[in-house]
Formats: C-alpha cells, structure tokens, sequence
C-alpha cells in the first residue's frame, strides 16, 4: 500500500453523467485518503429544491434571469454526509425525483453555474479534496491533478437509482419504474451535453472508467489506485 504524501495532496475531480457512481465513489475514496469531499451535484440539487419550493420554475423557463434574487445570500453547507440549504438539513429532500426532474435544467442556468462554481472552488482551494460533478475537470478544476470521468450504461444507470430510490423511500410502489427512470436519465444526458453553459464533456486528461461491470469497491480501490500513483512516495 502507497503512502498518501501529506505534504502535497491534490484535488481529484470525478466527473460523468447521472447515476454512474460519482458520489458513492468520490465520497468512498475521499474517506480512504482522509481529503474532504464535496458533492457538487447536492449543491445544484438544492438550488433547485429551493427554486421548486418558491414555486418559480415554470417562469425561470421563460425568464432565467429570475433566478438570480433567489441566489442572494444562498448558503450551502455539508456536515459528513448531510446537507444543508439555509440552516435546513435538505440531505432526504434533494434526492426526491421532483428534483431531479428539474436539475439539469436549473444547473444550464448560467447564474446558477457561475455562483456555484466560485463556491467550489473556494472549498477547493485547500487541496486534499475529492470533488464531483459534471464539469469539474473542465471547468472547476481543469488543473486537477487526477481527473477521473465515469461511465456506466443507461440501462445500469437505471437500475441503481431505482434501487437507491427504493431503499429511501422504504416502498418500490411509490418510485418510478426502472423503465421510466432509464428515459428520464437518458433525456438528462442529452440536456447535460447539449446545454450552453459548461456542457458535460471528458476532458482529455481525464482517465475513462466504465463502472457498468464493476462493484463500487472495485470502482474506488481503481480510483484510489490512481490517487496513489499522483501521490505515494
């Protein structure tokens, strides 16, 4: 086993589309080499759980710039694995399907992006962290040091938010079916690599892993593989 070199951590950026084990992986691997992580996809969850809650998604639809009032003083915090908006634990609320219906379409928005982006890279700045995301690599940190972009087939993809949809809500009755899961992740896909504002894209640097076949503890002793090779001494 490497010896992570405390004198020179590096951020490590995770980027891919919905559902291919960014989070579970990033958060895993964070916790194996003692970094701090940070779940970009909960930060642009909750702004969308707190435009859904002021009840002004269709008129961003018509006029986006709306959006910015909303963001005027947003505080978005993480203590371990919760989440916070506000002073308000919202860790079980962004995870409802009511918000990732409409995610890819609030993080298009190009003052969403701009603050969020100046939020994580102020928490970056350290180094020592493992952040993901979609446009981490590219946009975030396009310095990384190690930058790892997963992907999975839609179909597995599908079959894992199901399953973690499933797990939360204690009742596979009242979760879409993994059928309507599957359509709603590949219309995310389209929009996140067709939107204006900080597409989703590989950087070329970026190491591909395609975590369809494996295990997530497969998934994170790779990536952490990787990390080592950045930084054991």
């Amino acid at each position: 086993m490497g010896i992570i070199n405390e004198s020179g951590k590096i951020i490590i950026a995770i980027d891919g589309p919905a559902a291919s084990g960014k989070s579970t992986t990033a958060r895993l691997l964070a916790r194996k080499l003692g970094y701090t992580y940070i779940d970009t996809g909960a930060m642009y969850r909750s702004v969308t759980l707190k435009a859904l809650e002021a009840g002004m998604l269709e008129r961003l639809h018509e006029n986006p710039e709306e959006i910015e009032p909303l963001l005027d003083n947003i505080d978005i915090a993480f203590d371990g694995d919760r989440v916070f908006l506000d002073g308000r634990d919202v860790t079980a609320a962004i995870r409802e399907n009511r918000v990732s219906r409409h995610v890819s379409f609030i993080s298009s928005l190009k003052p969403v992006r701009d603050i969020l982006k100046q939020m994580q890279r102020n928490m970056g700045g350290r180094r020592g962290v493992v952040m993901d995301g979609r446009d981490i690599g590219t946009v975030v940190f396009p310095d990384a040091e190690l930058k790892i972009f997963l992907i999975a087939d839609a179909s597995e993809r599908a079959r894992r938010r199901y399953a973690e949809l499933v797990q939360k809500s204690g009742d596979n009755n009242s979760v879409p079916s993994v059928d309507e899961l599957e359509r709603e992740i590949l219309q995310r896909d389209k929009d996140d690599a067709a939107r204006t504002h900080a597409p989703l894209k590989k950087h070329e640097d970026a190491v591909e892993v395609d975590t369809s076949g494996l295990t997530i503890e497969e998934q994170v002793t790779l990536v952490y593989n990787l990390a080592l090779e950045k930084t054991a001494v």
